[in-house]
């Protein structure tokens, strides 16, 4: 790649591998961030948005500068719009600015590779990509510079496009702070149902049965089901494009999710009529199943999940207290692995669950206690 970086990330970081212009269109969440992120390190990027008011939050929050990149037209353009749009962005852009690398940043791969084909589009400039980023809040104002720092980046090219072309937005990943990885547009579409589109089903199916329940059964709710539900907050009109652009594969995912639902529901019908062993056993082997399913899931190097300690402390819901535990855990010399945070129901006072290298627990537990914090067994 030729040319002169334009700029760096202050002193001390290394220089940006991406060149601007880099022109953005479309400044929701992803959008703004990648825009934040490239500005702090000196590219000159341009916003584009078909709504004035996200451009503008976007642009007053440092992503760049709204308009077009000039007579010099960008280097790169990155499509963050919903996916059922972003073909049809992509292959204008690829139109529009001849010189340009095109990608997108859209949650399903297959259908945007497909329309820009249909549409004639250079395929040798176009690059779909993927950050596994994102937040419960959307929208410009959410936007955060280090959003992509150790998430996965996609990058799905196909097979016309050049070297130098995937090289751009592997840098822009990078630049960003990502972790690349490659996958065909397809191999992607069946990743992200599994991984992503179809627990966010599960979590919005469960999380509608909360509709309509009583107070003193919500008064009940911990951590389990805030867990569970958590991401059934997520915006329903992305969502439902997300999952008509991701459709077969997601639906096929779903089909194995309702064939271990019937399991449980056949299992518990045996229950009922007497059969008890017979039952016993179909819900220990789903749930076995479970926890085979969890161990695969990388734990926080990488890898495969590793078994930790968990020491529970009650914590004075009170400005202060929260870092004044994590304090004496430095103290002590025990590296925290995960941090869980339930909030007592009507108690000033919030549970928060420490998992720390197995082996440390007790140490912990003990050093915290003749602290003077009270250690849940």
């Amino acid at each position: 790649m030729g040319g002169v970086v334009s700029g760096s990330g202050g002193a001390g970081a290394p220089p940006m591998g991406t060149r601007g212009p880099v022109h953005i269109v479309g400044t929701g969440l992803l959008g703004a961030s990648i825009g934040v992120a490239l500005t702090r390190g000196g590219v000159h990027v341009t916003l584009e948005d078909a709504s004035p008011i996200p451009s503008a939050v976007a642009a007053e929050l440092g992503a760049g500068v709204v308009g077009q990149p000039g007579e010099q037209g960008p280097s790169l353009v990155v499509v963050a719009v919903p996916p059922e749009v972003a073909g049809s962005v992509v292959a204008r852009a690829l139109s529009t600015w001849p010189a340009a690398v095109v990608t997108d940043v859209a949650s399903v791969k297959e259908s945007v590779l497909g329309e820009v084909r249909r549409a004639g589009g250079d395929l040798t400039r176009y690059v779909g990509s993927h950050p596994m980023a994102g937040r419960e809040r959307s929208g410009a104002a959410a936007a955060m510079a280090d959003l992509f720092v150790g998430r996965p980046w996609v990058i799905c090219a196909p097979e016309e496009a050049s070297s130098s072309s995937v090289l751009v937005v592997r840098e822009l990943a990078v630049d960003v702070g990502a972790r690349v990885v490659h996958l065909g547009a397809r191999a992607h579409d069946e990743a992200v149902a599994l991984v992503s589109h179809m627990p966010q089903v599960v979590a919005s199916v469960a999380a509608k049965c909360l509709v309509g329940a009583s107070a003193n059964a919500l008064d009940l709710a911990g951590q389990g089901l805030r867990d569970t539900t958590r991401i059934a907050g997520s915006d329903p009109g992305l969502w439902a494009a997300i999952l008509l652009g991701n459709a077969g594969p997601v639906a096929s995912r779903l089909r194995e999710v309702a064939d271990g639902l019937s399991a449980a529901i056949d299992a518990l019908a045996a229950a009922e009529a007497g059969e008890e062993g017979k039952a016993v056993a179909a819900l220990h082997r789903l749930m076995a199943s479970g926890n085979d399913g969890v161990l695969g899931i990388p734990g926080k190097h990488g890898g495969a999940r590793t078994e930790y300690d968990a020491v529970t402390v009650l914590v004075p819901d009170q400005p202060g207290e929260l870092g004044r535990l994590f304090t004496e855990v430095g103290r002590v010399g025990v590296n925290l692995e995960d941090v869980h945070i339930e909030h007592a129901g009507g108690k000033p006072v919030g549970l928060t669950t420490l998992s720390v290298p197995r082996g440390a627990g007790v140490g912990l537990g003990e050093a915290l206690t003749a602290a003077g914090w009270r250690i849940l067994g």
